[in-house]
């Protein structure tokens, strides 16, 4: 990994442990194991820092996503199994400071206009995965539904990584009705009290 790279990371991390107001470059250099004249050469500025940090996220995202995808294209899934896959994903995705580092990111580009381009690349990756999908799928209109997909999947993800808690309908049963038109997939489960 070189210099430049290990800024970025480190400045993710940072991000991710004490949000945007806590990134200092005392703590990037600490955590990068750099001088800060590296760092100020690397990156004049904190908005190039948070840009590039964004587009480092989005580019390595996109790419884990795009694999994912290509495993699972190869099999002929219904729109439930595909539901089931992507929940089974996200279920395993760690509540690491990295995801909470992208979520700051994202706020962030509401503050800062310069890194609203990031932020549209980022989502832009995510749309164009979920658009693949459901055109794989068969699902009607896939480039009108992908941004609702990616909405639904990031607001579970956000609300899961706030709250601590799994919601109450599953993220299979959510983005299956939702591509679905909001037919019930199954009975709703039985109160167990």
């Amino acid at each position: 990994m070189n210099t430049r790279e290990t800024i970025l990371r480190a400045a993710l991390r940072v991000v991710g442990e004490h949000g945007v107001a806590g990134l200092t470059n005392r703590r990037i250099v600490a955590r990068a194991g750099i001088s800060l004249g590296s760092l100020t050469y690397h990156f004049p500025s904190q908005t190039a820092l948070l840009r590039e940090a964004m587009l480092l996220f989005a580019d390595e995202e996109a790419g884990r996503l795009a694999e994912l995808a290509r495993a699972h294209g190869a099999a002929e899934l219904t729109v439930e199994q595909a539901a089931e896959v992507v929940a089974g994903v996200l279920a395993r995705l760690p509540a690491s400071v990295e995801e909470i580092a992208s979520l700051e990111l994202y706020l962030q580009a509401g503050r800062d206009a310069s890194l609203r381009e990031a932020a549209r690349r980022c989502f832009a990756a995510y749309d164009e995965l979920a658009e693949t999908v459901l055109r794989t799928l068969g699902v009607p209109r896939p480039r009108q539904l992908a941004g609702p997909v990616v909405a639904l999947l990031a607001g579970l993800q956000l609300r899961g990584l706030a709250t601590g808690e799994a919601p109450t309908t599953s993220t299979a049963e959510a983005l299956t009705m939702l591509v679905r038109g909001g037919q019930e997939t199954s009975p709703p489960p039985r109160d167990a009290g």
